[in-house]
């Protein structure tokens, strides 16, 4: 036998359930109505408490929201049926909110519904069922990045600062205040990638933050430890010892690495190559080892602007065609344009792999020991870059 105010507290609990707000907010007619049990009371409840069920009963009749489910009961201890109520029916969403009787909950479904109102359909799921990207935020911002979501695309910054965007008339600080949001809704369009290489590459945008990017010392003795972490900032004005530089794009290939003399690996910079500008690169035989896909090929193109001398590693169509059974999909490339600075070879690769069904190859899939013996069968071709 639960009173109105239990049952409120139910209500109340439902609402915090992520699948429950995004089913019975979205899902339309076939998620109503919701009936809330009640239950009888046992006919010892009703011989020695009859008080307690008179006021339960007066409770529930007092009750405005919803339709409260009434059923005749016969008890001994009664001349005559006794009209109880067994459930509670609330027939739309306002009758939820309503009968959960909290203020927090009234916002978070006013909100809701103009989010609902003034963004894409496809973004809704997310906003219901993650209140945390957007609570405490103004509602027009959130609907503006929403709206920045739909007309950005892959690449579109061509290597500006985040804050120089201008689309949907943002300001130079909306990136800063909202990247968890916008990363999140645009991983809805673009099947989780943005949050897989991050924002700024994505966008192909300059990154002004700090980044720092894994150094790792294959000779051994060239760096005071082993393995560092170096702000691309300044290791673009910094000077890496060795005649041998390997850029890699991601930091898990570290275990494919092998030892090597004269050599420093520098992993997981992605699009942030704006330190190989640096003079120091022009007397370093450099190395460049990417993903197989159209980011991969970008980000070869952006350290071939920088280092022209640069040579590609493991990223040949013959490459993709010996480990193809390891190719997966490559949910959101980086562009139909090919990059000018590729070669004739790479732009007829990138051609190909946008049409694909399985276009990405990761390098973390490949062979330790093909790795390594191409690295080494590089490093034993010269040590010296071209003149």
């Amino acid at each position: 036998m639960k009173s109105p105010a239990e049952l409120k507290v139910a209500a109340r609990r439902q609402w915090e359930s992520s699948a429950l707000r995004e089913s019975r907010l979205l899902d339309g007619a076939s998620a109503w109505p919701l009936l809330f049990s009640i239950g009888r009371p046992s006919p010892r409840k009703i011989s020695s408490a009859l008080d307690d069920v008179k006021q339960h009963i007066e409770a529930w009749r007092h009750v405005r929201v919803g339709q409260v489910l009434w059923e005749p009961v016969r008890y001994r201890a009664a001349s005559s049926p006794v009209d109880i109520p067994v459930a509670w029916k609330l027939s739309k969403p306002s009758e939820w909110v309503e009968a959960a009787d909290e203020s927090s909950v009234r916002q978070e479904f006013q909100a809701m519904a103009t989010l609902v109102e003034q963004t894409a359909s496809e973004f809704h799921s997310l906003l219901v069922r993650r209140r945390s990207l957007w609570l405490g935020k103004p509602l027009d911002e959130v609907v503006q990045a929403a709206r920045l979501a739909m007309a950005v695309a892959p690449g579109c910054a061509q290597g500006q600062p985040l804050r120089t965007i201008s689309l949907e008339g943002i300001d130079t600080k909306f990136f800063e205040r909202h990247s968890r949001l916008v990363t999140a809704l645009l991983d809805v369009r673009f099947d989780g990638e943005v949050s897989l290489i991050g924002l700024e590459n994505f966008l192909g945008a300059f990154r002004e933050g700090e980044h720092w990017l894994l150094v790792v010392d294959l000779d051994g003795s060239l760096l005071p430890f082993r393995k560092m972490r170096v702000r691309s900032s300044e290791l673009k004005e910094g000077d890496l010892p060795g005649s041998c530089l390997l850029i890699i794009e991601n930091e898990s290939c570290q275990h494919h690495l092998p030892e090597a003399k004269e050599t420093v690996a520098v992993l997981g910079a992605g699009f942030d190559l704006g330190w190989t500008e640096g003079s120091w690169l022009a007397t370093k035989k450099v190395a460049y080892w990417g993903d197989i896909d159209s980011w991969g090929l970008q980000f070869l193109a952006k350290a071939r602007t920088a280092i022209p001398h640069v040579e590609p590693l493991l990223m040949t169509e013959a490459d993709f065609d010996e480990f193809n059974q390891a190719a997966v999909r490559e949910p959101v490339v980086a562009g139909t344009v090919v990059p000018d600075e590729l070669t004739d070879a790479e732009s007829k690769l990138y051609r190909r792999l946008l049409g694909e069904s399985r276009g990405r190859l990761e390098q973390e899939f490949l062979p330790v020991s093909k790795v390594q013996q191409r690295i080494v069968d590089w490093l034993n071709a010269s040590r010296q870059p071209p003149a």
